[in-house]
C-alpha cells in the first residue's frame, strides 16, 4: 500500500488507448494529467505539474488553501477558497482552443479555471445548467440541453469563427452556441480574481489546446470518458 508522505510526488501513468494529448505536440498548451505530477503536503495537493512541454505548473503554498487528493480526484472546498495557480506567466489563448475537463461538480457557482491576476477571465459554472465564459471581460453563456451539472466531463471549443461550443459527457449541446473573440487568460484552477467564486467539487484532469478540430474534440471526449 502506498504511504503518502510530505511532498510526495505521484507520477502514475495510466494508458487510455492509442491517442494521448501529448501527440498534439506544441498544440497542447497545458495538461494537468490524472494521477500524474501531483505533489502532496500530507493528503493535500501543493503542486499539479503540467505534463505538456510548456511547464505551466499549478501550485499552492498556503496549506489551508490546498485541495485534498483522493485517488486521482482533487477535491476543492469552496468555503475554504482552495485553488492552484501557475508559477509562471498566464496561459493565453488568442485564437481557436479546445479545453477538456474531467470533474464531479458538488455545487454550481464556482470557477473551474480562470485568472486570479486579470479581471474578467474565467470559465464558471454560473448556474446548475449554464457555463459562463468571460474573455476580456466579455460574457458568453453556454448551457446544457437538459439535466444539470454533476459527475462527468466537458469539452469546450472555440473555432476560427469564434463560435463557442460545449460537449457534456461526449454529447454536443446545441441550446446556445455564442461567439466570443479575444484572448482567454488562465493562471488558476478553482477561483478568479481576486479569490472569488471558488469551485466546489473534484477535478481529475484538465487538457488545454491552442487549436480546435473535429478530430481533437473526438479524441479528448474519448480520452476523458475512460478516466
Amino acid at each position: 500500500m502506498l504511504s503518502l508522505k510530505q511532498s510526495l510526488s505521484l507520477n502514475t501513468i495510466r494508458p487510455l488507448g492509442d491517442w494521448q494529448p501529448s501527440d498534439e505536440g506544441a498544440r497542447l498548451t497545458a495538461w494537468y494529467k490524472n494521477k500524474t505530477g501531483i505533489s502532496l503536503n500530507g493528503l493535500d495537493v501543493s503542486r499539479w505539474s503540467d505534463s505538456s512541454e510548456y511547464s505551466n505548473h499549478m501550485v499552492q503554498t498556503v496549506p489551508s488553501k490546498q485541495p485534498l487528493y483522493n485517488s486521482g480526484a482533487i477535491r476543492f472546498v469552496s468555503t475554504d477558497v482552495q485553488s492552484l495557480q501557475t508559477t509562471g506567466t498566464d496561459i493565453e489563448l488568442s485564437g481557436t482552443f479546445t479545453i477538456g475537463i474531467k470533474l464531479n461538480i458538488a455545487a454550481a457557482g464556482g470557477v473551474i479555471i480562470g485568472d486570479n491576476t486579470e479581471t474578467g477571465e474565467f470559465f464558471r459554472l454560473h448556474t446548475t445548467t449554464v457555463l459562463r465564459i468571460k474573455i476580456d471581460n466579455a460574457t458568453a453563456d453556454v448551457e446544457l440541453d437538459s439535466g444539470t451539472w454533476g459527475d462527468g466531463y466537458m469539452v469546450v471549443t472555440r473555432n476560427a469563427s469564434n463560435v463557442i461550443t460545449l460537449w457534456w459527457n461526449g454529447v454536443q449541446q446545441t441550446t446556445a452556441t455564442p461567439t466570443q473573440s479575444g484572448t482567454a487568460n488562465i493562471d488558476t484552477i478553482g477561483v478568479r480574481k481576486t479569490n472569488l467564486n471558488p469551485y466546489d467539487g473534484t477535478i481529475s484532469e484538465i487538457q488545454i489546446f491552442n487549436t480546435e478540430s473535429t478530430a481533437i474534440t473526438s479524441n479528448v471526449n474519448s480520452y476523458l470518458s475512460a478516466i
